[in-house]
């Protein structure tokens, strides 16, 4: 039986159910339920993310219909329901990794921000960004978004923005030091956005990537090849496994220096 829980004891916490050839659904929701009190509602996941807003098919095996909760991970909150947005709460870590490389007055673009998890953290573990701007497509996101920025107290450095990427970045071009790509399925359809978001003459792309042993030499490729379309050079810095899909299939990051003019 494997689960992820997502919420507090603040506010109760939703638990996604995983089950394995054999096992009862029913009896693992009941187990979860006995073994954590504060969980107030077990979802069964019964199929993988999909469609422009990534959401996981989830069905309400046992308790509360309201499944809205309150998340916490290192110092701030996301309010969010998992059946309305994306949402993992396995990245804590790497949201951490990502904040703590941003330095004093950068401005940060998170495409695909989602109920602004990233855009948070930054803003959270570097008080002196400059600017953290967001956008997501998906509205029920969004929504929480605007009241997760409010909820933790960091209206004067991070934007939301609703919209497709697509629409909303050609406007902003060439102004951001920092750029996040944290859509592992279908970021590189976006790439030209990203590496056009970023200001001369040095700027960081976090670009995410699905794939097998060789992802991140795929990604590298891939982000080399649109770079040189554009009339850009990039440098691969980094790269890490963020978390596992399945066996031997792993989302991953890769960072780049991306250099303009």
């Amino acid at each position: 039986m494997r689960f992820d829980l997502i919420g507090s004891r603040e506010s109760g916490a939703v638990a996604i159910l995983y089950v394995g050839e054999g096992e009862d659904p029913k009896k693992a929701a009941e187990e979860i339920m006995r073994r954590h009190r504060h969980v107030k509602s077990v979802l069964l996941r019964i199929g993988p993310r999909n469609g422009t807003y990534r959401l996981r098919p989830l069905v309400l095996l046992i308790g509360d219909e309201d499944t809205e909760v309150i998340h916490k991970e290192h110092g701030y909150r996301l309010k969010l329901d998992p059946t309305k947005v994306y949402f993992s709460p396995r990245e804590a870590t790497e949201r951490r990794l990502i904040a703590e490389q941003v330095s004093p007055g950068e401005r940060v673009l998170v495409m695909f921000a989602g109920v602004g998890p990233f855009a948070i953290a930054i803003a959270k573990f570097q008080p002196k960004v400059k600017e953290v701007v967001g956008v997501e497509i998906n509205e029920s996101a969004y929504k929480y978004f605007v009241e997760n920025v409010r909820m933790n107290k960091v209206e004067g450095k991070v934007k939301p923005i609703l919209g497709d990427v697509r629409d909303v970045c050609p406007s902003m071009f060439g102004t951001f030091n920092r750029v996040l790509m944290p859509l592992p399925k279908g970021a590189y359809e976006f790439l030209d956005l990203g590496l056009m978001s970023l200001k001369g003459p040095k700027g960081i792309l976090h670009f995410y990537y699905w794939g097998g042993e060789k992802a991140h030499q795929e990604a590298i490729t891939m982000v080399g090849q649109k770079a040189r379309e554009l009339g850009l050079r990039v440098e691969p810095l980094f790269w890490r496994r963020v978390s596992a899909y399945s066996p031997r299939k792993w989302k991953i990051r890769v960072d780049f220096r991306v250099l303009i003019g």
